[in-house]
């Protein structure tokens, strides 16, 4: 595939950019790409390990001349960054984000940019608990989804070049308004995401067994609560702080539906959790059916990078 874009900035050197730079690689979609980090161990990982063609100390200079900008920092940092690359940026760029709320992003970052400048955000669904340059790999995006949440009057040409970017590295592509993604996510991500926390903090505070224990007959269930509990947490932390009512909306039904659960288990209605439980085996065959997991016994997840 030929170049799409002559030049991509990356704010932010974690798992998600490292990635979308070697994607971008593997298929030729850009000319060069540059980046810049917050912390000047990510800068000198990035320039050892020859992430991007530049490395900058901040991110005016890494956005000069780039007709794409990925925004790859937690949804909190994103105004201030919107703020110092507004004055660097070219006219007629695109301004694109991988945070994991929409709402929150669009106005933290669009009242900052200037005319002439395409703001189109989005939101990869793909990741491991791991972070840093060292952290990504070019097949993060096979197969999985990216969210584009355009605005409305957006420039069409901009959002099909984007769209192409997606695709060009593996992604299968989605369009969504910022309050249903939103939503979605407050489903599918943000609230297993806190239960996952709140599983792993309770069996911190059962006393009545050990640490060893927890750690070495930790069964599947457990330590795929682990995995998810051990991603980054000043991610999560925006996460929760700027998707406070669709995660607080989901929160309640899910608490409506544990108290089903429990009234069922203390009354021994067997018939109802068996019910229960082959409604939601069924939605697991569906994400399997839909190319998005595996049954093998690993879940195809790549070792030498982490689980998913």
């Amino acid at each position: 595939m030929s170049a799409l874009y002559q030049r991509v900035a990356f704010i932010g050197l974690g798992l998600i950019a490292s990635s979308m730079a070697h994607a971008i690689r593997r298929a030729g979609l850009a000319g060069a790409m540059t980046g810049t980090a917050r912390s000047a161990e990510s800068r000198e990982i990035a320039r050892e390990i020859a992430l991007v063609d530049a490395v900058f100390e901040t991110a005016a200079e890494a956005v000069e001349g780039a007709d794409l900008v990925v925004l790859c920092v937690p949804v909190g940092a994103m105004e201030a960054v919107a703020r110092e690359i507004a004055p660097h940026l070219a006219p007629g760029a695109t301004v694109t984000d991988v945070g994991s709320v929409k709402q929150a992003v669009i106005h933290a970052v669009a009242p900052h940019l200037p005319q002439g400048v395409h703001f189109i955000p989005g939101h990869p669904l793909a990741g491991t608990e791991h972070s840093g340059p060292r952290s990504g790999f070019a097949e993060l995006f096979d197969n999985r989804w990216c969210i584009l949440t355009p605005p409305e009057g957006c420039d069409p040409t901009a959002l099909q070049r984007l769209q192409a970017l997606w695709r060009g590295m593996g992604a299968n592509v989605d369009l969504m308004d910022a309050p249903h993604h939103d939503l979605v996510l407050a489903v599918t991500s943000h609230t297993p995401h806190l239960i996952a926390y709140t599983m792993v903090g309770v069996a911190d505070d059962l006393r009545r067994v050990t640490d060893s224990e927890v750690i070495k007959y930790s069964a599947a269930g457990f330590r795929d609560f682990t995995r998810i509990a051990a991603s980054d947490p000043t991610m999560w932390r925006d996460v929760f702080l700027t998707n406070k009512e669709a995660t607080l909306e989901i929160l309640g039904r899910f608490t409506e539906e544990l108290f089903v659960l429990q009234r069922a288990i203390r009354q021994g209605d067997g018939v109802l959790l068996h019910e229960y439980f082959t409604r939601t085996r069924a939605i697991r065959r569906g994400i399997i059916d839909a190319g998005q997991d595996t049954d093998a016994p690993d879940f195809g997840r790549i070792r030498q990078h982490g689980a998913e």
